[in-house]
């Protein structure tokens, strides 16, 4: 019996050590350092990988590029590394990362991923902007005090807290926003849209998911074609506000004195208000054209599929 357990033992050993030969990276991982000052900029194109940036007190910014072979793809990660270039340059405060594959493969490139996995670590200054842009990998942001940009292709966006404007672009995921003191812009092909407090303008598009805006202070506009609509107005928008579905329910939330003009309508469902109104033509279940506390900048409401809720904070 014990003969026969070590057997089993040894034999699950070897399996994991030969796993790990078969998964584990391969040596070509780069690590950069800068020493640089608050207020600098990164930016970061690479041709694949995903992104991650974290902030630190200090004057010093660290890259690290990752890589890792998957699923046997041993030949296949050292051909990609011969031919993945990355350069780095310095111009005082400000540091430029660009990573290219620089040979065509033809039908080796749409398939890379498979193979191979691509990871940029980077580490900034708290008081840093960035400007990051991959062709195939997610990106995320932890706290940081400055610009964020982010752009991806194929991949979820995630920010922390961000004091100072964030701008997201992806085609493919989601994306998730805890908290901003500045402007925040994103836009998504196939995703949700998360987003905590903003104390300024929040404008959200997706073509593919629902959208969520814990709280905002200044005016909003909230689009998408696939699902539903949810916000808080906590502060009195100093400009037009819109919120629009083709396939979900809207819900607003406001504070009790904000002044708006609602321009309300739904073809499969129903308008309802928390807060009394002052009608501007005929009643009606499915639509409402009035003022709240006496009126102020436009509350466009539209959906082809749900019901419209105006409530009060």
């Amino acid at each position: 019996m014990r003969s026969k357990r070590r057997y089993w033992i040894v034999t699950l050993i070897l399996m994991f050590v030969a796993t790990t030969c078969l998964l584990g990276g391969v040596d070509g991982d780069v690590k950069k350092s800068f020493q640089v000052g608050v207020g600098g900029r990164l930016t970061l194109e690479t041709d694949i990988g995903a992104v991650e940036v974290r902030s630190r007190d200090g004057n010093t910014l660290d890259v690290e590029v990752l890589f890792q072979e998957r699923y046997g793809g041993r030949e296949r990660m050292k051909d990609f590394l011969e031919d993945f270039d990355i350069d780095f340059q310095q111009r005082g405060n400000d540091v430029l990362v660009k990573a290219e594959y620089i040979r065509d493969r033809g039908g080796f490139w749409d398939s890379i991923g498979r193979y191979v996995r691509v990871e940029f670590r980077v580490t900034v200054p708290r008081k840093y902007n960035v400007d990051l842009q991959t062709s195939g990998g997610s990106i995320s942001v932890d706290d940081l005090e400055g610009e964020v940009m982010a752009k991806t292709s194929g991949g979820s966006l995630e920010f922390g807290r961000i004091k100072g404007s964030v701008r997201g672009r992806t085609s493919g995921g989601s994306i998730g926003l805890e908290e901003c003191d500045g402007r925040v812009d994103v836009e998504t092909s196939g995703g949700s849209i998360d987003i905590g407090k903003v104390r300024s303008d929040v404008r959200a598009h997706t073509s593919g998911g629902g959208i969520h805006v814990e709280e905002v202070m200044g005016t909003i506009d909230a689009t998408t074609s696939g699902g539903s609509v949810t916000a808080k107005i906590t502060r009195q928008p100093q400009s037009d506000c819109q919120l629009k579905t083709s396939g979900g329910g809207i819900t607003v939330y406001m504070a009790r004195d904000v002044k708006v003009n609602v321009d309300a309508r739904t073809s499969g469902g129903r308008v309802s208000t928390d807060f009394p109104v002052t009608v501007k033509g005929e009643l009606s279940k499915r639509s409402l054209n009035a003022q709240i506390n006496g009126g102020g900048p436009e509350l466009y409401l539209r959906t082809s599929g749900g019901s419209i809720y105006i409530r009060e904070l």
